[in-house]
């Protein structure tokens, strides 16, 4: 059993748990419109704090930049080999052009739809997104039975994420040959190595990306990210620099697009500052 000092917080309007323990600092940091189970949340942060991650394969992760809406400053993309554009509607197609109007032919695109679209849509939209050039659509369907039937309709890469969960999802899209790579988020995995499980049963590339976690989470990720044996793709951990609160004063921002992989302290002015209770707890 491990000994923990549970700081809970409240880091501009988000609830957080920091979890401090030998072996560096946890976040369980739930996201209202994001599937995540709390228990697998916790179990993610015991781990980082009491037991720590695998040992790195590599000093650096590449990482995408991210485009949320269209008041998007170009100036932000500098320096990023990749770019991921949210798409919340169908007329998003529209600034996913205009990204690539900014960025250039030589910067891959990436978008997200969060499994919004039925199949036709999925089909029509996609069919849109080849013509810009985007080489990966990340759940543009929710289920994994649809993602296999859309990838045998469409040009281009597909990656899963809400949809995977454990490892026998993983199994499954590999099964169904559903998505050409998957995406990765440490807390509703349950930590870095459950997340390095189901990577290794889905047979396919991964994609460590946060859940717009501070500092702490987004180390999580990135321990993830330098843990696989393989990283072909840009990691989604570049979200740092996106937010206005954090718990450190040196922050995982990324330089030229790429993060150095490094565990995360946070400063105890903030913890102070943030706190709404703090106590210690045994798991």
């Amino acid at each position: 059993m491990a000994v923990l000092t549970e700081h809970r917080l409240l880091v501009g309007d988000r609830a957080v748990t920091l979890l401090e323990g030998g072996a560096g600092w946890g976040e369980c940091s739930l996201l209202d419109d994001y599937p995540c189970d709390p228990a697998m949340a916790r179990q993610a942060a015991e781990e980082a704090a009491s037991v720590g991650w695998p040992a790195a394969l590599r000093d650096t992760v590449a990482v995408n930049a991210l485009v949320t809406d269209a008041s998007f400053d170009a100036a932000d993309l500098d320096g990023f080999d990749t770019v991921k554009v949210k798409l919340r509607a169908l007329a998003d197609v529209d600034l996913v052009a205009r990204v690539r109007d900014t960025v250039g032919p030589k910067v891959s695109l990436r978008v997200d739809a969060n499994g919004a679209w039925d199949l036709e849509t999925a089909s029509a939209v996609i069919a849109r997104l080849a013509a810009l050039d985007v080489d990966l659509v990340e759940q543009p369907v929710a289920s994994l039975d649809d993602l296999a039937r859309l990838r045998r309709d469409v040009s281009v890469p597909l990656a899963a994420d809400e949809c995977v969960r454990t490892i026998a999802d993983a199994q499954r899209l590999r099964s169904l040959d559903a998505a050409d790579a998957v995406v990765l988020k440490v807390q509703p995995l349950g930590g870095v190595r459950a997340a390095l499980a189901v990577a290794d049963a889905a047979g396919v590339p991964a994609i460590p990306t946060s859940m717009m976690e501070t500092s702490v989470g987004i180390a999580a990720g990135l321990a993830l990210a330098a843990a696989l044996p393989e990283l072909p793709y840009a990691c989604g951990l570049g979200t740092a620099a996106l937010l206005t609160h954090d718990v450190t004063r040196e922050p995982l921002i990324p330089e030229r697009g790429v993060l150095r992989v490094r565990a995360v302290v946070p400063d105890r002015g903030f913890l102070e500052r943030y706190s709404l209770s703090s106590q210690e707890v045994t798991t």
